[in-house]
């Protein structure tokens, strides 16, 4: 494997992952290169906890965020919905799915965010766990022997979707990566008009609050640190996206 300079690591945007990543996936191009990173893999089979360790050879070392690429379960193939429930517990769609803009403002995908629960549904416990799953849309035209052929009405790829995992510190010390427990009594400094502190959530002070994308310290396989206080129930689902 290449050696790479200390804070290396794969970062990338949205765009990228759709636009070259999930798109090259589809085609079924670049496969070698692009498997180092983002590895196939049957997501919802597998704990969260267990994830990282599953990753690409490039990012397995990587402590915030991993990314694999899930093919399509046979039930959904059917015509069914898939389905994200294991003998551990289950993730649950968070909020509502939304579109995935290209740097010249245009349309390219659709993501849906989730959030792991351990247990049976409905009363499974909510953990800290949590999943954004990206679909493509590929334009194709409404009638190919019509004269109008050059419009274009969107359709999801359901081939692949691309899986970004990661974990919630519910606080802005991004790049702080101690635990928290040892911060939880750490002085906040006052001065300049702006204060810097470890406070969480939009309440936390700072001169600049960054977004959390941090780790909580200690073993992943414990579920009762993971959790994290309700999320709002789902306003629609991908069934609800079929215009597309």
């Amino acid at each position: 494997m290449e050696e790479y300079p200390t804070g290396f690591r794969f970062y990338p945007t949205e765009e990228e992952l759709i636009s070259f990543y999930l798109h090259n996936q589809l085609l079924g191009l670049k496969q070698d290169k692009i498997h180092r990173v983002i590895p196939v893999l049957h997501i919802f089979d597998t704990e969260p906890w267990n994830l990282p360790q599953l990753a690409g050879e490039l990012c397995r070392e990587d402590k915030e965020q991993w990314f694999f690429f899930a093919p399509m379960q046979e039930r959904e193939a059917r015509g069914g919905r898939p389905s994200r429930s294991m003998t551990t517990g289950y993730w649950k769609a968070t909020g509502s799915p939304g579109y995935v803009y290209s740097s010249e403002n245009k349309v390219i995908g659709v993501k849906k965010s989730m959030v792991f629960y351990v247990g049976k549904a409905p009363k499974g416990r909510k953990t800290q766990w949590k999943l954004n799953e990206y679909r493509a849309i590929e334009l194709s035209p409404t009638n190919p022997n019509s004269s109008s052929s050059n419009i274009s009405i969107p359709k999801l790829k359901r081939e692949y979707t691309l899986c970004r995992v990661y974990v919630v510190s519910g606080t802005s010390r991004a790049f702080d990566r101690r635990p928290l427990e040892a911060v939880a009594g750490e002085t906040t400094i006052q001065g300049g008009g702006c204060a810097a502190g470890t406070g969480s959530g939009s309440g936390g002070g700072g001169c600049g609050d960054v977004p959390s994308s941090g780790v909580v310290g200690g073993d992943a396989g414990s579920s009762n640190q993971w959790e994290v206080a309700s999320l709002e129930e789902p306003m629609w689902d991908w069934d609800q996206l079929n215009w597309l």
